[in-house]
């Protein structure tokens, strides 16, 4: 594979020298050395590949790779598109939704009977939440419910680009001030899905997900952008 668009002799480096996740690397002076590069500049690019999430630095160990996950990058680029306003979440939210009617068929026929165990207990969890008092929002079951429907899909892309869109839902605040009616529909629409999949009725399932997607579509058109989750 040609790497001369991999603009960082630091990342050129670790996939040269096919250090795997978990792997301690050598040091800066020591990988310096080798490449004929200067510290100061392999720090630079040691800070970038943190940023990326492909390397951590730990007290006691040194620098580590780790496993490879375009969510890091994804949200980066993300948060800084909405922060400056270059971007809008809806366009994200949009792009979400196509990955997800896109490879919904393909994600579902691979849901293990433990993975439909684990969607029936978000959904009694989300319910607890709606319906106890004090009355919770069921943040966490909502990302949840939606990452295990497509957590057997072998595809760090569209793994990636999902989680970094729930990191950014969750950031963006956008179901902050959402009406309990508003979240009583959304979940009544998820546990339907979710006994579709239960049922191996996934024609019935995508539909269903399709008509969720289009809830409260005032949100979706108001002026921050933000559709439904």
């Amino acid at each position: 594979m040609r790497l001369n668009k991999l603009d960082s002799a630091f990342l050129r480096y670790l996939v040269d020298s096919e250090v795997a996740p978990g792997e301690r690397l050598p040091t800066l002076n020591q990988i310096g050395k080798e490449l004929g590069v200067s510290v100061g500049k392999l720090r630079e690019q040691l800070e970038i590949a943190r940023g990326l999430g492909l390397v951590s630095v730990r007290p006691r160990v040194g620098i580590v790779r780790e496993p490879f996950d375009f969510s890091q990058a994804v949200l980066a680029s993300v948060l800084f598109g909405l922060g400056t306003g270059e971007a809008q979440f809806k366009q994200f939210s949009d792009l979400r939704q196509a990955i997800e009617i896109d490879f919904w068929e393909t994600a579902v026929r691979e849901l293990t009977p433990e993975d439909k165990k684990q969607l029936q207990m978000l959904v009694e969890k989300a319910w607890a939440k709606l319906k106890g008092s004090p009355i919770h929002v069921p943040n966490e079951e909502h990302r949840q419910l939606h990452l295990t429907i497509f957590c057997r899909l072998e595809n760090p892309f569209v793994q990636g680009m999902l989680a970094a869109y729930w990191d950014a839902y969750e950031a963006s605040e956008l179901t902050r001030f959402s009406p309990y009616d508003y979240w009583l529909e959304v979940w009544e629409y998820h546990e339907k899905i979710v006994e579709a999949i239960v049922q191996d009725d996934f024609a019935s399932g995508l539909l269903l997900l399709k008509a969720h997607f289009g809830l409260l579509p005032e949100l979706a058109s108001g002026a921050n952008g933000f559709g439904p989750g």
